[in-house]
C-alpha cells in the first residue's frame, strides 16, 4: 500500500473530497473524483464515503485503490 501526505493550505480548514483526489494525483479531474466517490471506491477513516464534496479535515485518512492519503494541517 502506498501512503501519501497532503498538507492543507495555510488558513484552510478543509478540502472537498473530490478535489483532494484530484490534487493528490489519484484522478485527472474533480469531476472524475466525484464519479469515484459515487461508485463507493473511496473510504474516509475506514468507512465508505459517498458524499462527493465531503469536507476532509486535518487528521483524516482517505483511501482509494491501495493508496492512503493522510491529510494534515499546513506546517
Amino acid at each position: 500500500m502506498t501512503t501519501l501526505t497532503f498538507d492543507l493550505d495555510a488558513g484552510r480548514e478543509h478540502i472537498e473530497l473530490n478535489q483532494l483526489l484530484k490534487l493528490a494525483g489519484l484522478c485527472g479531474s474533480g469531476g472524475m473524483g466525484k464519479q469515484l466517490v459515487a461508485s463507493g471506491a473511496v473510504s474516509v477513516d475506514g468507512a465508505v464515503e459517498l458524499r462527493k464534496t465531503a469536507k476532509i479535515r486535518a487528521g483524516q485518512v482517505v483511501t482509494f485503490e491501495g493508496v492512503t492519503v493522510q491529510v494534515r494541517a499546513a506546517p
